[in-house]
């Protein structure tokens, strides 16, 4: 097999390292505005990137391999062979051709279940199951059949797996060197619901005889029971959760705040409090699923995943860990300690983060032919200040700005590079810059927006007549598209080292007039001097000062 996989990005690494990575967002086609069903995405790691993942699909011949690599050592290390089939499909990022799209958080859950001899990871499960499957329950029975037969080689995961009529969560841990394979539970979440998981296991009853909504393994209770992580005796509901990943108050702190977060502003009617994420003990979990209180738009998700908790006493932009001019970005490590002090410590960890190497909107429509309704809105670096630009399913090359990402070698002709360039820039001013990047990324992303309805009545219009035709008209639009994003973003970047130069504001000064040799000032805001002279009282004080008066000897 060709290796296409040696593209797919190294999303997620392992839970013991404390790296809590990634968010999917998942909204069915009756919670949103256009009937599609929505799934968001965003590939968390800080030290790499990734160009964009492609398989053009195809036919194989009858005794064919396919070769598999972990995720997890860079594609280094080899995990074994798995046969081909006679046909796979064709994948942009997490879509195939068929609108079916696959996102992932992992969640690690109880370290004595890993198998290092398993064959599959999650990263391959992923891609080589949008290469075979159509639709979501396909998608499930393909994962869960491949882990069964070569063993699951990752941690504890949780997939998002939907395509245009049908939202799934399903998650699954290995059974460690107990036994061979997995166990695993997939759960539909209701029409007109949302749903959310962010790195922590969060499906809990299992209701037997509802196969329209429930599919598990036939040994998910027993296997728990054996393993002495659930006693039936005790009269307590079966938890997939509570079996497999027991909460912490760091993997609730890390992790179940952006499911709040996330909750709480899609539906402001329930009130969610966050007491749960916070390590209140007795708190109510929050739900695995929620009726927004309006049905979302394209434009309403892709602000949802632009969070660093604006809006409440968690702001990551106020107090002073934010700086002089509110960064909401928390350095690495995640995890801290204070010498003398026994107290272990953690920053926050939202939605937005600049460890993002890239993350996707997908949007799957069943009212019109799939070439034309799926659509992979595709955004590099950091999601509060990237540009979602449209990618059709059907698409037949990589667009040039996604083709290349090397997080050792800088190239300004690659997204990836152009936006982790405008996105570092912010964090030195981020207050004043973030409001230029907005402007940038508001007029773009509006642009998509209005230009969707026409692209997609010329295409259909077009499909009519020639299919092969529609698929190169969108094949040329988002190739297009993703040249202009570029482009705009690497005039952003010139604009704003202009404009900020030695921190100062080099556009206009006070008159109004254009800075040249009179910049205006960014300055400090007034909480940051309360903080400078609390820190050192009296000492910036300018004003005349009596002598010391010293005692004689």
């Amino acid at each position: 097999m060709k290796k296409y996989f040696l593209i797919v990005v190294l999303c997620c690494l392992s839970y013991s390292n404390n790296l809590y990575p990634c968010t999917n967002l998942l909204i069915t086609k009756g919670a949103s505005a256009d009937g599609s069903a929505m799934l968001t995405y965003t590939a968390d790691a800080g030290g790499f990137m990734e160009p964009l993942y492609y398989h053009p699909g195809g036919t194989h011949k009858e005794g064919e391999m396919v070769d598999i690599y972990e995720w997890d050592s860079g594609w280094l290390k080899y995990l074994g062979k798995i046969p081909q089939v006679k046909e796979t499909y064709r994948v942009v990022g997490n879509m195939n051709e068929h609108q079916l799209t696959i996102g992932e958080t992992t969640f690690g859950g109880r370290d004595e279940l890993i198998d290092t001899t398993g064959i599959m990871d999650y990263g391959s499960l992923i891609y080589i199951t949008l290469q075979r499957a159509k639709t979501a329950r396909e998608a499930i029975t393909i994962i869960t059949d491949l882990v069964k037969e070569h063993g699951y080689h990752s941690g504890g995961e949780s997939f998002s797996i939907c395509d245009p009529n049908e939202v799934w969560i399903l998650e699954m841990i290995s059974k460690g060197k107990v036994e061979k394979g997995a166990v695993w539970v997939a759960r539909r979440i209701p029409d007109g619901y949302i749903s959310a998981h962010a790195n922590k296991s969060r499906i809990d009853e299992i209701i037997e005889g509802k196969p329209d909504e429930f599919l598990y393994a036939p040994d998910v209770v027993s296997f728990a029971e054996k393993m002495g992580y659930y006693d039936r005796s005790k009269g307590i509901p079966f938890s997939f959760a509570d079996a497999y990943d027991p909460a912490t108050p760091s993997s609730l702190f890390a992790c179940e705040g952006r499911v709040w977060s996330l909750f709480r502003r899609s539906a402001p009617s329930l009130n969610l409090q966050p007491d749960y994420f916070r390590g209140v003990k007795g708190a109510a979990k929050y739900p695995l699923y929620i009726k927004p209180d309006k049905l979302l738009t394209l434009s309403d998700v892709t602000d949802l995943m632009r969070d660093h908790f604006q809006g409440t006493e968690f702001d990551m932009t106020k107090g002073i860990a934010a700086g002089p001019y509110g960064n909401p970005y928390r350095w690495k490590p995640l995890y801290f300690k204070i010498e003398g002090d026994t107290t272990p410590y953690a920053w926050e960890r939202p939605i937005s983060t600049q460890q993002t190497a890239w993350s996707f909107i997908a949007q799957m429509r069943s009212n019109m032919p799939r070439e034309i309704g799926g659509v992979f809105w595709y955004g590099v670096d950091d999601t509060y200040s990237t540009c979602y630009t449209p990618l059709y399913c059907c698409i037949t090359e990589v667009p040039a700005p996604f083709k290349e990402a090397n997080v050792t070698k800088f190239n300004f002709n690659t997204a990836t590079w152009t936006f982790n360039l405008v996105g570092n820039l912010a964090y030195n001013m981020y207050s004043h810059i973030i409001k230029d990047i907005q402007v940038e990324q508001k007029r773009i992303e509006n642009k998509y927006f209005t230009f969707q309805k026409p692209i997609e009545s010329a295409a259909l219009e077009l499909y009519k007549t020639d299919k092969d035709l529609a698929i190169e008209y969108l094949t040329s639009y988002s190739k297009n598209q993703s040249d202009y994003t570029l482009k705009c973003w690497q005039e952003l970047w010139e604009r704003l080292v202009v404009k900020y130069n030695d921190r100062y504001i080099n556009d206009v000064n006070k008159e109004g007039n254009e800075a040249g040799r009179s910049p205006g000032s960014a300055g400090y805001g007034n909480d940051f001097f309360k903080q400078v002279i609390k820190e050192r009282p009296g000492y910036y004080e300018m004003k005349w000062k009596e002598p010391v008066k010293t005692k004689k000897k």
